[in-house]
């Protein structure tokens, strides 16, 4: 067994270092192949997340040539992609490292059964989290269903000091065929905008790593704050190297605890955002259907409109409310939302526009380049208030007060609305270049009027709460 290949089965662990698997594999002595599949779960992700993952996935298999491994690429049904690959290269065993959506589940379920019966060696690891999801239990045994809690319980938890990435690993003596990237066209659904989103992305593990350095060098000491500002420039900027695996939780975590005991004041701030993402996790493993229905039954009475004009102007930058535009036309230009940004546009499609939060869920799904599928459903459950959190409904986020609060100066909304100002800059203008043509938004047109007054949607959205309760 020791002489037959192990194929590792990458997907979100883009990286050589805090690679439990990979190391693992490398410890065992064996032939490694490590395989990319392009199966039905990843072809259905959205335009954005399926090119920044290409994007990913070539920056992997240039990191893997400096360790002596090539990375195959093979399309088709997971399973049916694995078996065929065991019976070319005889390999013993199929290891990788552990999902946790309920698509990803499904299937991985599938192939380690399957796997299991002809023999085969199937294996998964931990990586993608902290912590495992079923490792944080309440007193009681159960799951958690409020953050701060969960955060008392996981604060000052060990966490594994992060794997040094391998030097080298043992090849096979044949390689199998490969796919060409190319030849997925994974960016096609992009269009134009790959060319404007790609300026704002850092791709791989040595650019993960440095953005991880130069926030810890700086920015981190003001990060309780700062982190709330979308006009400055106070937070990590990691979200798209976690969601591919491109830079190690645990090696993030661990920078940051650093960063905390050499009395970095906003370090604590940091560490907790990262339990935030745990959390996420933690939820979608136990209740799944928060990335489908609502978390809490009750809502399913709740008259959210579907689709409409109105979530249209939202979807293209142009409410009429200068915050929210400015977070939307932010996600076309960089592929990526300011956190604040994210709950006042959220909050002001499903709260003043009255709209269900799985239409804002899907349009997130299809333009972030830093989509997770468990930090997109809980957060957009959150600001809807049909999930996980304490506050109540009629906590609606008003974006002009938001703006005096967040934006005093209002850089951040001239950064991106053209229309804000006499010489708009260069991203500001990008936003037209990148949206689709069909829109046909010129930045010579006027600045629309609102959707809706702030007021009388509010009211629309109390009205709407107090006859589900009635």
């Amino acid at each position: 067994m020791s002489e037959r290949p192990l194929i590792l089965w990458v997907r979100r662990d883009l990286r050589l270092g805090d690679q439990p698997m990979l190391a693992a594999a490398v410890a065992s002595g064996r032939p490694l192949l490590p395989v990319f599949v392009l199966d039905p779960e990843t072809e259905a992700l959205g335009a954005a997340a399926k090119w920044r993952l290409g994007l990913a996935v070539a920056a992997f298999a240039r990191a893997l040539e400096g360790i002596g491994l090539r990375l195959v690429l093979r399309r088709g049904q997971a399973l049916a992609v694995l078996q065929a690959l065991v019976a070319e290269t005889g390999a013993g065993g199929v290891w990788w490292s552990r999902l946790y959506d309920p698509e990803s589940v499904a299937r991985d379920t599938e192939v380690k059964a399957a796997l299991k019966a002809g023999g085969v060696e199937a294996r998964s690891f931990a990586g993608h989290l902290l912590h495992e999801p079923w490792e944080v239990e309440t007193g009681q045994g159960g799951f958690y269903r409020v953050f701060t809690p969960y955060w008392r319980a996981v604060r000052g938890r060990v966490v594994s000091a992060p794997a040094v990435a391998p030097s080298r690993a043992v090849a096979p003596a044949v390689w199998p065929a490969s796919e060409r990237l190319e030849d997925w066209r994974l960016g096609a659904a992009m269009n134009r905008g790959a060319a404007v989103v790609a300026r704002y992305q850092a791709v791989g593990e040595a650019a993960a790593r440095a953005k991880l350095a130069a926030f810890l060098d700086g920015p981190v000491e003001d990060y309780a704050a700062a982190r709330d500002l979308p006009g400055v420039a106070g937070t990590s900027r990691l979200s798209e190297n976690l969601t591919y695996g491109e830079i190690g939780i645990r090696e993030v975590w661990h920078a940051g605890l650093r960063a905390r005991d050499e009395g970095r004041a906003g370090a604590e701030s940091f560490l907790r955002e990262l339990a935030w993402r745990e959390f996420a996790y933690h939820l979608m493993h136990h209740s799944p259907q928060i990335t489908r229905t609502n978390w809490k039954p009750e809502w399913d009475a709740f008259p959210w409109r579907g689709d409409n004009p109105e979530a249209e102007r939202w979807r293209q930058g142009m409410t009429g409310e200068p915050f929210v535009d400015a977070a939307m036309r932010e996600m076309y230009v960089t592929g990526t939302m300011h956190n604040r940004a994210r709950m006042i546009a959220g909050s002001y499609l499903t709260k003043h526009l009255l709209t269900d939060w799985r239409v804002g869920l899907q349009w997130f799904a299809d333009c972030l380049t830093d989509w997770d599928p468990a930090a997109n459903a809980m957060g957009w459950q959150w600001v809807a208030g049909s999930g996980p959190d304490a506050a109540p409904y009629f906590r609606v986020f008003n974006p002009a007060g938001q703006a005096e609060k967040f934006d005093a100066k209002g850089d951040y909304r001239r950064r991106f609305i053209a229309e804000m100002s006499r010489n708009p800059g260069s991203e500001a203008l990008a936003f037209f270049e990148a949206v689709p043509r069909s829109w046909g938004l010129e930045p010579t047109q006027a600045y629309p009027a609102p959707v809706i007054e702030l007021a009388d949607g509010r009211a629309r959205a109390l009205a709407a709460y107090g006859s589900r309760k009635t």
